[in-house]
């Protein structure tokens, strides 16, 4: 997936100025494609100068704020782009890799960073466990509904895969896993650790860089 992309997604579902989009993002589409505000912004350029958006003065805003709405250019490149073949990417992860290290010279200070990582994973998967609840009752049973739910369930189980594969390597090292405790759901534009390359709906959320001349990147 590509940033230019995930950019045109969230404005077919909904056409946005740029503030709105970049809050529509930490809460949403950021879970598991994270991108900066300014980067964001800088994409709103590339996109409006290949004609695949176009911006409008937001009403009410005295024209200084824009919207912005996905042309029909944009969406025939989206069609495409969803369509297209592309290869798995080969997993690398700097977890599983210190852990084979440590077999070779040592687990001094391993745990305790296995425990954080843990913990992260654990607040992680409430989060999205606690995102299905809202916005997934089992009422909701249209199409949109149903492909955005896989997308979440994606996250639910790379979460849970975690918080397993982390439970069994402390043991491993000889160290009980640390009793779960609530936590705090992650701030807003807060990069969440271990989250997925998998999508949240924001259907229930509420809600500048200058734009560089080159095309948006095909993926």
């Amino acid at each position: 997936m590509s940033l230019p992309h995930a950019i045109l997604t969230a404005l077919l579902e909904k056409p946005s100025s740029g503030l709105e989009l970049t809050r529509r993002f930490d809460k949403s589409i950021g879970f598991f494609w994270s991108a900066t505000h300014q980067q964001i912004y800088r994409e709103l350029g590339k996109l409006e100068q290949a004609g695949w958006v176009r911006s409008e003065p937001e009403p009410g805003s005295r024209g200084q704020r824009k919207e912005y709405a996905v042309l029909p250019q944009g969406r025939a490149e989206l069609s495409r782009w969803v369509g297209a073949a592309q290869d798995p990417k080969p997993l690398r992860d700097a977890t599983i890799l210190r852990l084979r290290a440590a077999a070779v010279v040592g687990t001094d200070g391993l745990a305790g960073e296995l425990a954080r990582h843990l913990a992260l994973h654990e607040r992680q998967l409430a989060e999205y466990q606690r995102i299905e609840r809202r916005d997934f009752p089992p009422e909701r049973t249209d199409e949109i509904a149903r492909l955005q739910h896989v997308v979440l369930r994606a996250g639910i189980e790379l979460e849970s895969f975690w918080t397993r594969w982390l439970t069994d390597a402390l043991a491993a090292l000889g160290e009980p896993a640390p009793e779960s405790a609530p936590q705090p759901a992650p701030e807003a534009g807060v990069r969440r650790a271990g989250a997925p390359e998998a999508a949240v709906s924001d259907t229930a959320a509420p809600e500048a860089g200058a734009p560089e001349a080159e095309a948006p990147e095909r993926a």
